[in-house]
């Protein structure tokens, strides 16, 4: 019967693991459609930034983040023709998360997918 009792006591703390805690985070997507290559794309956001130092025409660069603070969401970019660019996007509150796509298109365009969570 000891055992028994051990046995299910040691399980439902190994459960308890398993649930453990959630850190909210946001995984972004920034797209070049632009039609040519671009270089130092940067996205800032609440407290911090991130970015790569080139974008081929049609590619994607992935990065995963946790929004600490609330603010705005800003993309910026160099394109073929050495021309910078800065767009506002939408804004964070701490604690989001969910899913962000960011498409540079032509002319400077940008369209901005979001699909959060609070």
């Amino acid at each position: 019967m000891l055992w028994g009792m051990r046995i299910c006591w040691l399980a439902g703390v190994a459960g308890l693991g398993l649930v453990g805690c959630h850190s909210p985070y946001v995984d972004a997507d920034v797209v070049n459609r632009s039609g040519a290559p671009l270089s130092v794309v940067e996205v800032d956001y609440p407290s911090a930034s991130f970015g790569t130092e080139s974008l081929a025409d049609g590619a994607e660069y992935h990065y995963r983040f946790k929004v600490q603070g609330s603010g705005g969401l800003k993309v910026l970019w160099t394109d073929a023709k050495q021309v910078d660019h800065t767009v506002n996007g939408p804004q964070l509150d701490e604690g989001v998360e969910g899913g962000l796509k960011i498409a540079i298109g032509p002319g400077g365009t940008v369209d901005w997918k979001e699909s959060f969570k609070k």
